[in-house]
């Protein structure tokens, strides 16, 4: 019964994981968009969409219920812990 319910769940973990690692890809270019002396509506406009891209995901995972919800947030947060490892140890590499 428990593993019905681990394989029900670890697609959208998979899903979570996905959405973190294009959202996180995303912020770092925003970051870099916003760093340049180039003006333009660009760094507006994917900031605008790496926010509608997580609610529209996150939307989808609550209407299938609370459990795909959850299993999709883990793996979010998974990829942001990484993100997150990831910049630290080129911050350290640089000083």
């Amino acid at each position: 019964m428990m593993e019905a319910i681990v394989l029900r769940l670890l697609p959208y973990c998979a899903l979570g994981a996905l959405l973190g690692f294009a959202y996180f890809s995303a912020l770092g270019l925003n970051v870099r968009l916003y760093m340049s002396s180039k003006p333009g509506w660009g760094a507006g406009l994917l900031h605008l969409a790496r926010l509608l891209l997580m609610v529209a995901v996150f939307t989808l995972c609550a209407r299938q219920g609370a459990s795909s919800l959850l299993a999709s947030v883990v793996g979010f947060e998974l990829m942001r812990k990484v993100a997150v490892n990831q910049q630290k140890l080129a911050l350290e590499r640089k000083s």
